[in-house]
């Protein structure tokens, strides 16, 4: 679904690079064979994967807490969309919705995902970023065998990781770059 220049995600995975221990949240684009890999810390890895797989914290976590605080504020969080990749680095706004107000708030794509997924809201990506850095499978390798991710486990390992910081002061940043 595209609308605007957006089109909508859904959170396809939460993987680890076995080698360096990175951490990769695969992003898929509904209605298209297109996946967009964004990599992530660890803390925000596992804060998506817990809530993906309906586990629940015994006190809430950084991510469960801002969206008790939203509620509890009165805003509403709409959407979020990962809007920009600059200098090997995503970037991700969240629309915020206030006493009637539209509030435009900067996010790493790794928080942005993991408010959405608590607060049920649509993941967008601009058709830029999917342009730049979505990737989709050749059409015999989801045909032979079934494994449409296999693209990312080739691309994944085949990385010339460098197991210092990610690059760009955040963990956005694909290794290597």
């Amino acid at each position: 679904m595209e609308s605007d220049g957006l089109c909508e995600m859904v959170v396809e995975s939460v993987r680890v690079h076995m080698l360096s221990s990175q951490h990769v949240v695969i992003l898929k684009e509904l209605g298209r064979d297109r996946y967009l890999p964004i990599w992530v810390g660890p803390w925000e890895a596992n804060a998506i994967a817990m809530k993906l797989q309906d586990l629940k914290p015994e006190r809430p976590l950084t991510h469960d807490l801002f969206v008790a605080t939203l509620e509890r504020l009165g805003a509403t969080l709409r959407q979020v969309v990962v809007s920009d990749l600059a200098d090997e680095t995503f970037r991700a706004r969240m629309y915020l919705e206030l006493d009637g107000r539209t509030l435009d708030v900067d996010a790493r794509p790794s928080d942005a995902i993991a408010l959405a997924i608590r607060g049920g809201v649509s993941i967008y990506a601009t058709q830029a970023v999917l342009d730049r850095a979505g990737v989709e499978p050749e059409p015999d390798a989801t045909e032979e065998g079934g494994d449409r991710l296999a693209v990312f486990r080739d691309f994944v390992n085949s990385l010339d990781v460098d197991l210092g910081d990610p690059p760009g002061g955040g963990p956005e940043g694909p290794p290597g770059a």
